[in-house]
């Protein structure tokens, strides 16, 4: 999916036209979805929180700490799986694809305080990626890169190895769009979002938990939801 390289500025009027349409898109499907991250783009204003917020898409809220969308197609994508392990190894997006899958329905919570019920994911366990690299005795963590130059996140290796951790490329029965961090990234279900590390490109197991660029801001490096913000129920 084509994105643009440089975010622009939106009028009030076409922001609040785009963000009925976006209303729209849950009653229709896909197409108008897909129609609003492909045209209408990034927004340049930030939140307050320094973040960098897209426009509602269907029941979700885009945001993108470097004021872009980072767009990789699929034959172009690549994940990497190195760092303390026996056997590094790289998948094409393909591969990916054809490993056992996934399937898990379970709340989507964002740390500010919004949540998406039930939302269907399919992917591969991040423990099953895990087990064919071998990971070493020493390592105690995982670390995420996203190829957005920016974005970084890591595990504990206990919490990585939980059965509710996927290396997710569908959401709701479609491929993962630029927006919704694909075409591949992982999402842990029973943490805050900002732990879902969007357009994933490298595993890398670590000695020590690494903080990610958030805890590098003050945020929890152990994110559960319910108990790391202080007001919200626990997600799942």
């Amino acid at each position: 999916m084509a994105s643009d390289a440089h975010p622009r500025p939106i009028g009030r009027r076409v922001f609040l036209g785009a963000v009925g349409i976006g209303a729209l898109g849950v009653l229709v499907g896909a197409r108008v979805q897909d129609w609003l991250e492909r045209t209408v783009g990034p927004i340049t204003a930030k939140d307050g929180s320094g973040l960098g917020a897209l426009l509602p898409i269907g029941r979700f809220r885009i945001y993108t700490v470097t004021g872009d969308l980072p767009s990789r197609s699929k034959s172009e994508y690549r994940l990497r799986v190195d760092g303390l392990v026996d056997a590094p190894f790289t998948l094409t997006y393909a591969e990916l694809r054809a490993m056992t899958p996934t399937s898990l329905t379970r709340d989507f919570q964002c740390v500010t305080g919004w949540r998406v019920h039930d939302v269907a994911w399919q992917g591969v366990r991040l423990r099953d990626l895990l087990d064919r690299a071998g990971v070493q005795s020493s390592a105690q963590a995982v670390r995420f890169v996203s190829f957005d130059g920016a974005y970084t996140e890591s595990l504990t290796l206990d919490q990585a190895r939980r059965d509710d951790v996927l290396v997710a490329y569908e959401l709701e029965g479609a491929g993962l769009s630029d927006a919704h961090g694909g075409p591949v990234r992982l999402y842990v279900a029973p943490m805050y979002g900002y732990k879902s590390c969007k357009w994933l490109e490298r595993i890398e197991v670590t000695r020590d938990v690494e903080p990610g660029y958030w805890e590098q801001r003050g945020y929890d490096i152990d994110a559960w939801v319910g108990r790391s913000n202080g007001r919200d129920d626990d997600a799942i």
